[in-house]
């Protein structure tokens, strides 16, 4: 019996050179698709890490008015130069085995040579430091200091009339609408709703000194919004334009000139947020 076996030849050549330049092309062109994509869930994650940190915060300061008789924190400190940073001193207890809470992910560098803040750089906290006077923490979120609660006989803090504070948990009115805590770029603030103290910044990240309170809060951390806790110890985020809506204060106007109801026109509104949803 005879069997016949075939054989089978297999040739195998390499790529040409256009073949793997095709190749190439297509591994460009889909990293080029898929970056952007990736950028942005990175983004994505980090604004869900920055409102995980403002609602260890919102634990914090519910505990702090819990054994203060329903009180926010005096805002009140010998040193009259940084009222805005009391919060630091008189939480510590509460926040200083988890530094990291401090600070947004996306702001975590400061400016060489300056003590404030910006977009995405923590500020310098020179004053009652975690171990001596001389300072140490650099944060990258700041208190509406229109929830302290000053001593009796304390009508103004630095040329802010304490007759707007909301002083306890329970006095306010609009919990869900008044902030507490939020992305800054300083250790806090009072907006007003009229002057230089409530007008926009110029542009992003602009700094006009201490005084110019809207300013602090109204960055382009997380594209177009930034990250607020509320008094009743919500966490959300809030359109920048939106800042001009929230009841800062008692008395603050929510449908001032930087409002639709207030009849704001679209371009009078600085470029740079000119993009951005009205409210």
């Amino acid at each position: 019996m005879h069997v016949k076996v075939r054989r089978y030849t297999f040739t195998f050549q390499g790529f040409t050179l256009i073949e793997v330049l095709v190749v190439v092309a297509i591994i460009s062109v889909l990293c080029a698709l898929l970056m952007p994509q990736l950028a942005r869930a990175r983004k994505q994650a980090r604004n869900v890490l920055c409102q995980a940190n403002l609602s260890e915060w919102g634990k914090i300061w519910a505990m702090y008015c819990q054994v203060n008789n329903d009180s926010f924190n005096t805002g009140v400190v010998e040193d009259a130069s940084w009222h805005r940073g009391e919060w630091i001193t008189c939480l510590r207890s509460q926040y200083y085995t988890k530094m990291e809470i401090l600070r947004c992910p996306l702001a975590t560098t400061r400016l060489g040579g300056v003590t404030h803040g910006g977009p995405f750089n923590t500020y310098y906290m020179p004053v009652g430091g975690s171990s001596t006077d001389t300072g140490g923490e650099e944060p990258s979120y700041g208190m509406n200091d229109w929830v302290s609660n000053p001593p009796p006989g304390v009508t103004e803090i630095q040329d802010r009339p304490t007759v707007n504070n909301w002083r306890r948990a329970s006095q306010v009115k609009y919990p869900n609408r008044v902030p507490v805590f939020a992305d800054c770029m300083w250790r806090g603030g009072g907006p007003f709703d009229k002057g230089e103290r409530g007008a926009p910044p110029s542009y992003d990240g602009a700094w006009s000194g201490a005084s110019a309170e809207m300013e602090h809060f109204c960055i382009n951390r997380h594209d177009g919004y930034v990250n607020h806790l509320f008094v009743d110890w919500s966490v959300r985020r809030v359109g920048l334009k939106e800042l001009w809506k929230l009841k800062w204060h008692r008395n603050f106007n929510t449908a001032g000139r930087w409002t639709r109801a207030g009849g704001c026109p679209a371009d009078s509104w600085p470029a740079w947020m000119q993009r951005f949803p009205d409210y």
